[in-house]
């Protein structure tokens, strides 16, 4: 029973990342004052796009073609390494969150080589522009990961989860809080959100996700999309679980998987209106502004660390 259900946390973390991000560009555009479009509108959009004939570039190689299915693939796998509604992880046994950092940089490395592989001006200068953002994301991101890693004493996801969500209020101090707001500093430039990137823009001089994916069309289009909207679910899911764990379920019992499956929504949203709230405050940064906006984050980060370092240590 416990096992199926860790299976299925991962299914359902990838079925509800079009919803999420349907949630999200509502909320920003009620809170710019426009009607926008419904919350299941992404399902309509993957469900249009898979429909559609794919029209590849003539310099393109076998990699492009490639590229959608290892994106999706990897960001699918990422998902089975993270709790979502049980404190625990289908793919605990095999991997921890070092591993979940590889996972979400090899879609990034193969959609690279596709911006370059297409021919297209946009595709190299976004490829370029991403990788600059991720020499300085993933860092952070380590960085964050680890001060959880220093809190419980392990690197997996799920004991991660349980053993803050049974440590009640307390396990929130100043590092899980330093921690939590790099983690979500970290988590807009992995999304490819505002101000670093713009997902619903296509002006050349602001794309970096989107001019790696300019060439890319159908069936192709549509995996690359759904795999940017469950990184994104991925991110919001690890803030809630991994330093908001209160309210997860401890046991596959239908009252505690109930009762973390709500818990576990309400979190999403706070996440998804403060994430509406801030692209619709913020500008877009210029471009060699995004390495000051990602070192605040390290700082963060590393002062998270610190400081939980210390606590541990009882100095």
């Amino acid at each position: 029973m416990k096992g199926a259900i860790l299976w299925a946390q991962p299914l359902l973390l990838i079925l509800a990342a079009p919803l999420i991000t349907g949630c999200v560009k509502k909320l920003k555009a009620v809170l710019q004052n426009r009607q926008g479009a419904g919350v299941f509108q992404p399902y309509r959009d993957l469900l249009k796009n898979l429909q559609k004939e794919e029209v590849v570039s003539e310099t393109a190689s076998w990699i492009f073609r490639l590229i959608p299915y290892v994106a999706f693939s990897a960001t699918a796998a990422a998902c089975c390494l993270i709790p979502v509604v049980l404190a625990g992880s289908a793919l605990d046994f095999a991997g921890d969150l070092i591993a979940l950092v590889y996972l979400l940089a090899l879609p990034r490395f193969f959609m690279a080589l596709g911006g370059l592989d297409a021919g297209s001006a946009f595709g190299g200068m976004g490829s370029s522009r991403e990788m600059m953002i991720a020499s300085t994301a993933e860092p952070a991101f380590l960085m964050v990961l680890f001060t959880a890693a220093v809190q419980t004493g392990t690197t997996r996801a799920g004991p991660i989860a349980a053993v803050l969500a049974q440590s009640g209020w307390g396990a929130f101090g100043p590092g899980a809080a330093l921690a939590f707001a790099a983690l979500f500093l970290v988590a807009l430039a992995e999304c490819g959100r505002l101000p670093v990137d713009n997902p619903a823009t296509h002006l050349e001089l602001t794309m970096v996700h989107e001019a790696m994916i300019l060439e890319h069309s159908g069936r192709s289009l549509a995996l690359l999309e759904w795999a940017s909207q469950i990184k994104l679910a991925l991110f919001l899911t690890l803030l809630a679980d991994l330093f908001v764990p209160w309210g997860m379920a401890m046991s596959a019992d239908l009252a505690s998987l109930g009762l973390g499956l709500l818990v576990l929504a309400l979190k999403l949203l706070v996440l998804i209106l403060a994430l509406a709230l801030v692209e619709t405050s913020t500008a877009k940064l210029r471009l060699f502004r995004v390495p000051d906006f990602l070192g605040a984050a390290f700082v963060l980060a590393l002062l998270g660390l610190l400081s939980q370092g210390v606590l541990k240590l009882g100095l």
